[in-house]
C-alpha cells in the first residue's frame, strides 16, 4: 500500500536523524556548527508548519475517538499537556484560514514557532473595526521583519503596527481598544487577603495596567538597596458599598496609588519617585486619542515600560499632581511640565476641602481627603487653575466625569448628576 507522501516525509525525516543519533557535535568547526544550527532552526519551523497544519484539519480524529476537538485527540495520544495543544490548535487553524502569509513563510522555514504566535497574537488584538485589507497589510510587514527580529521585537512592533501601515485609523483605533480594555480593567479590579496561619498573609489583586505601573515604579525606589526612604503613606478608600468586597478593596488600593505624594519616595533615577504622562495638545483635546504613560516595567525584559492610555485617562491624571503630565507640541518637545501652571496647589486642595467637605458627585458622601481636584473647565481648553475652577470629586466620579460614555450635568447647588449615553 502506498503511504501518503506527508506519511513518507515524516519517516525520512525520522530516519535521517536516527543516522546521526550517536554523531558527536564536539568535531565540528565552527562554521558546521553555525550551519547546523540554522539548518535545523530552520527546518524545526517546516515541521512544526506541517504538524499544524495536520491538525487544523484533524477533527475527523477527534469524532472517531470521541475527543471533545483535535486538541483533546493530540494532548491524549501524544502526552502534549492539553493546554499546549489547544494553543497548537488556535495557531493552526489561524494559520489554516486567515494568515496565508505567515503559513507560507513557516512551510519555508523562514519564521519559528514562537514568532508565530506573537504575529498571531498582534493581529487578533486588532480592533475589531479594522478592515481585511488593513489585516493583511499588517501581516504582511510583520512576516516581512520575521528575518530581523525576534518574538519580542515583533510584538513591540505589532502593538503598534497600525502606526505603520494605516497611520491615518491608528490614533482613534487604538483609542477605542484602550477604551474598552480600560473599561474592563475598572471591572475586573479587586484586592484579597487571606491569614496563612504561619505569621503572614497572602495579598491577591488585579489592577489596570496603568496602576500596576505606578505601583512597580514606586516599589522600585524602595527595592534599590542603595537608597532608603520615608514609607509612611496616607490612606485610602472607596465608598461604593454596593461592589463586593474584594472589588471595593481593588478600587481602594488603586485609590491609595493614586494619592501617594511621590515627593515623599526616595530620590530614583537621579529624581523624585515621578511617573509621566506624556501626550501631543492635539491628542489632549480630542475624544479619540491615547497617551504613553511612563513608568517602571513589571517583568525585566519585557516591554511594559511605555503603557498606552486614553486621552481621556490622561485627561483625568493630568488634574492631580501625584502623575506628572507632561503636554508636546507639534514638534514632539514639551510646551508645559504641568505642576506649576496646570495643577492646585495644597493650599487651593485645602480651600475646596473646606468648602466641598467631600466628593460633590450627587449622593457620594467620599471625605475630601480622599477626593482629586478636577477642573470645571478644562485646561486644554483655556481652563484656569483657579479656586472658582476647582471642585473636589471622588476616584470614582473623576473617572467618569472624563468618560466620553457619560453625559455630565451639575445643580444649582454644585452636585455632579450622570446620565449613561444611549
Amino acid at each position: 500500500m502506498t503511504r501518503h507522501p506527508i506519511v513518507a516525509a515524516a519517516c525520512d525525516v525520522r530516519a535521517s536523524l536516527k543516522v546521526v543519533a550517536g554523531a558527536n557535535p564536539t568535531f565540528m568547526s565552527t562554521g558546521e556548527k553555525a550551519a547546523a544550527l540554522r539548518e535545523l532552526v530552520a527546518a524545526e519551523a517546516q515541521l512544526v508548519e506541517l504538524r499544524l497544519r495536520i491538525l487544523a484539519d484533524a477533527g475527523d480524529l477527534a469524532a472517531d475517538t470521541a475527543a471533545k476537538d483535535a486538541a483533546g485527540w493530540l494532548a491524549q495520544h501524544t502526552r502534549m499537556s492539553y493546554a499546549d495543544a489547544r494553543a497548537d490548535l488556535r495557531l493552526a487553524s489561524a494559520l489554516d484560514r486567515e494568515r496565508p502569509v505567515l503559513a507560507a513563510a513557516m512551510r519555508e522555514g523562514a519564521v519559528s514557532l514562537a514568532q508565530a504566535r506573537v504575529i498571531d497574537r498582534a493581529l487578533r488584538l486588532l480592533p475589531a473595526a479594522v478592515d481585511a485589507g488593513t489585516v493583511a497589510l499588517a501581516e504582511a510587514h510583520l512576516v516581512d521583519r520575521t528575518g530581523e527580529f525576534g518574538p519580542k521585537e515583533l510584538g513591540r512592533i505589532g502593538r503598534r503596527i497600525l502606526d505603520v501601515v494605516a497611520p491615518e485609523i491608528a490614533e482613534a483605533a487604538e483609542a477605542a481598544r484602550l477604551a474598552d480594555l480600560e473599561t474592563q480593567a475598572e471591572d475586573h479590579t479587586r484586592l484579597t487577603m487571606r491569614r496563612l496561619g504561619d505569621g503572614t498573609t497572602r495579598i491577591s489583586s488585579r489592577v489596570p495596567d496603568a496602576a500596576a505601573t505606578r505601583l512597580a515604579t514606586y516599589l522600585e525606589a524602595f527595592t534599590n538597596p542603595r537608597v532608603a526612604g520615608d514609607r509612611n503613606t496616607p490612606p485610602a478608600g472607596d465608598p461604593v458599598a454596593r461592589l463586593a468586597y474584594p472589588k471595593r478593596m481593588g478600587r481602594a488600593f488603586v485609590q491609595l496609588l493614586e494619592s501617594l505624594d511621590p515627593t515623599r519616595l526616595p530620590v530614583h533615577g537621579g529624581d523624585a519617585t515621578t511617573v509621566v504622562v506624556t501626550i501631543d495638545l492635539d491628542a489632549l483635546r480630542a475624544d479619540l486619542a491615547t497617551a504613553d504613560l511612563i513608568g517602571a516595567g513589571l517583568v525585566p525584559g519585557d516591554d511594559l515600560t511605555g503603557d498606552r492610555i486614553t486621552a481621556a485617562h490622561a485627561r483625568r491624571l493630568a488634574c492631580t499632581a501625584k502623575i506628572l503630565p507632561v503636554v508636546l507640541g507639534g514638534d514632539s518637545l514639551p510646551l508645559d511640565l504641568g505642576r506649576t501652571r496646570r495643577l492646585f496647589n495644597a493650599k487651593q486642595r485645602l480651600a475646596m476641602a473646606v468648602r466641598d467637605k467631600t466628593c460633590r458627585g450627587e449622593g457620594c458622601d467620599v471625605p475630601a481627603a480622599w477626593c482629586e481636584a478636577h477642573h470645571l473647565h478644562p485646561w486644554e481648553h483655556g481652563g484656569r487653575t483657579d479656586l472658582a475652577d476647582g471642585v473636589l470629586l471622588c476616584s470614582h466620579h473623576h473617572h467618569r466625569v472624563h468618560d466620553a460614555r457619560y453625559r455630565v450635568e451639575r445643580s444649582s447647588a454644585g452636585a455632579f448628576t450622570f446620565h449613561l449615553r444611549r
